[in-house]
């Protein structure tokens, strides 16, 4: 910018450059907004609320349970109550259970209990370890633990004596969110459930990266069995109930823990939101199980897609809010939410990839939500502008209606018919003179003469344009449309008179209280209607709504013409015509405009008159425009008795003739 120079308001853009400015600054919106979501995504609180969708939309519509999903062997409170003892049973127990389940046709057995250290009595060790084979899978257990000098990964297997028997061991950690919820496939290669699906012959390929772990359902949607039910299976459950099923042993309470109680071996899942229970380890297992065995697990989505999102999200939001808000957008923008959702979840569904919603879905908001909150920030400096620039033109309510509807209004300049009326006080000079020593009487004398004719002008919707000394300049039809800018203006102007012979009274009043001789004040007004050019007139620092055209001259001329024909008011030929409808209007001469080489008709308004005096008047007028009107001709005496509005006129013409 150069020194000095004073920035362009927004009321004096063009419409082009508030445009072209609007969508400068909705593109940094959308910069900034996509700049900092992508920064945001890169926190852990950002990852949880990615992940609070994850379990919204991967528990809409779970898939079945499979036909060959695990069987849960529940070590539960009837078995507890059966067996009559508390955990932990004796080994030679499990034993027993290893064997009615190979015995029932079991095609793999996880138990997912850890036995790491020897029983007190290792005639159970024994017992197990008799019954174990490579068709069993016991759990083991990794724990990371941190410490300020260093960070040790321990890992807990069972006995040797387990393993050396062909059973294998399964890693069954399990890797909780920030939140406590349980939603990553473990990444373990020899995890439980991996292990397990190795055993049953099931070689499905694993995830190459982090994946989310898809739920079945909630807490108990396995098939599951009691404890004590599965050691005599041929007493308590149907035939072949175990056939070719892959089984796994496990802590499952048949009142599954709340999650504000907790429990031993129980975690929250994406199913915890709805139902606020646990879900039991033995049935994790059988979910990250179904995971591997069926391919059922979400893969998620890199950080690239994740950014690529929040650019999409913007980009959407600006194609919507480009030209403008409002009411639209509220209705265009809830369903595109909407569809945010709905995409992720059939990408997540039938593309088994995981894009939360949430980053599109915040940039999305954002973008518009500050764009709205710009273009009302924006009304509302135009509104205020606007207020501000034209209260002193146009009367309150015009005022308002361009506050509510700035479209209507043209800054930048526009051509359009206009009505023009200037208004004169004739004789101010002498006023002047006669008041030179007293300025403040003057100037009150002044305003008391412009204040009634200002509110008339504003009352009748006209725009004042600017005073003059003594002169006020008025238009119609603009910065508003007025299809009846030339009678409203005709209107003011009567009413003008009628002001100056009420305010010509009180003077008269004020000066025989004083005793002094009164100021009697006449004016003079002129009107025309033609084409114009109006707008923002002026320098960069200041400048005025204002018109320019040689209508704006003709009506000034006519202002000045008014004493010369005897009448206080004198109209241009299309404003006659204009209001010939509403007045009644009186040809009386012909007169040339500086820069015109043609006449121009000029009018005057009269009070009702008879038709047929109006029919001998508009005579009188054309026999002298062809010269056959002489002062002495008996249509005079007639008129002026019959019109006496223009016996000045009359007499004017007559003192012209001699």
């Amino acid at each position: 910018m150069q020194p000095g120079k004073k920035p362009k308001s927004p009321a004096s853009r063009s419409p082009h450059q508030k445009a072209r400015f609007r969508q400068v600054r909705l593109g940094l919106l959308s910069l900034f907004v996509t700049v900092a979501l992508t920064l945001l995504s890169l926190t852990s609180p950002w990852s949880l609320i990615e992940l609070r969708s994850f379990d919204y939309l991967s528990t809409l519509s779970p898939p079945t349970v499979p036909a060959d999903s695990p069987i849960v062997v529940a070590i539960d409170e009837p078995s507890m109550a059966e067996i009559g003892s508390q955990w932990p049973w004796p080994r030679a127990l499990h034993a027993r259970l290893t064997e009615a389940l190979r015995a029932a046709g079991a095609r793999a057995i996880g138990f997912d209990v850890i036995f790491a250290e020897p029983a007190a009595d290792p005639e159970n060790d024994m017992a197990l370890a008799a019954a174990l084979g490579p068709d069993v899978v016991l759990a083991g257990d990794e724990t990371l633990i941190r410490t300020p000098q260093a960070d040790q990964l321990v890992r807990t297997e069972p006995l040797p004596d387990f393993i050396a028997r062909g059973a294998r061991t399964g890693i069954a950690s399990v890797q909780l969110s920030g939140d406590g919820t349980l939603r990553q496939l473990p990444i373990y290669d020899d995890g439980f459930a991996a292990q397990l699906a190795r055993t049953a012959g099931r070689t499905e390929p694993s995830p190459t990266g982090p994946a989310l772990l898809q739920m079945i359902g909630p807490a108990r949607t396995y098939p599951t069995v009691s404890y004590y039910q599965a050691l005599d299976p041929a007493q308590f459950l149907p035939p072949g109930f175990f056939r070719d099923r892959v089984v796994i042993v496990g802590l499952s309470l048949q009142n599954a823990p709340t999650l504000a109680a907790g429990g031993a071996d129980a975690f929250a899942t994406a199913f915890t939101v709805h139902t606020g229970h646990l879900v039991a380890g033995a049935e994790i297992q059988a979910t990250i199980y179904d995971n591997i065995a069926h391919g059922l697990f979400i893969d998620r989505a890199g950080r690239p897609a994740v950014i690529a999102a929040i650019v999409l999200g913007a980009l959407l939001a600006a194609a919507l809010v480009f030209r403008a808000t409002g009411w639209q957008t509220a209705a265009l923008g809830l369903p595109a939410l909407v569809i945010f959702a709905l995409a992720s979840y059939a990408l997540l569904r039938f593309g088994q990839v995981f894009i939360s919603p949430v980053g599109p879905a915040l940039s999305f908001l954002f973008v518009v939500s500050g764009q709205v909150a710009l273009d009302y920030s924006a009304e509302r400096r135009s509104r205020r502008d606007i207020t501000r620039a034209f209260s002193r033109y146009l009367s309150p309510a015009l005022v308002e209606r361009l506050a509510h509807d700035p479209s209507q209004l043209k800054l930048g300049g526009e051509r359009r018919t206009l009505t023009i009326l200037f208004c004169d006080v004739r004789g101010f000079t002498t006023i002047s003179e006669a008041l030179k020593d007293d300025p403040e009487q003057l100037t009150t004398l002044i305003n008391r003469l412009l204040t009634p004719l200002s509110e008339i002008v504003l009352e009748s919707g006209g725009t004042i344009d600017k005073y003059i000394g003594d002169c006020l300049m008025a238009f119609w039809n603009a910065p508003l449309d007025d299809k009846k800018h030339a009678s409203h203006a005709v209107g003011a102007a009567l009413k003008m008179l009628e002001a100056m012979d009420v305010l010509n009274a009180e003077l008269r009043e004020e000066a025989k209280a004083r005793s002094t001789k009164p100021q009697t004040l006449r004016i003079g007004i002129g009107i025309n209607t033609g084409d114009c050019v109006v707008g923002n007139m002026g320098s960069s620092r200041r400048f005025d709504y204002s018109v320019l055209g040689d209508s704006v001259n003709l009506a000034s001329r006519l202002e000045g013409e008014s004493k010369n024909y005897g009448v206080p008011l004198l109209i241009g030929e299309q404003t006659a015509r204009l209001s010939a409808e509403d007045f009644t209007v009186a040809e009386l001469d012909s007169i040339t405009v500086k820069g015109r080489t043609t006449l121009s008709p000029i009018f005057t308004v009269l009070q009702p008159v008879p038709a047929d005096a109006l029919t001998r008047h508009a005579a009188v007028v054309q026999a002298k425009y062809a010269g056959d009107l002489t002062a002495g001709s008996p249509e005079f005496a007639a008129l002026e008795s019959e019109i006496p509005q223009l016996q000045p006129y009359y007499q004017m013409m007559r003192s012209r003739m001699h």
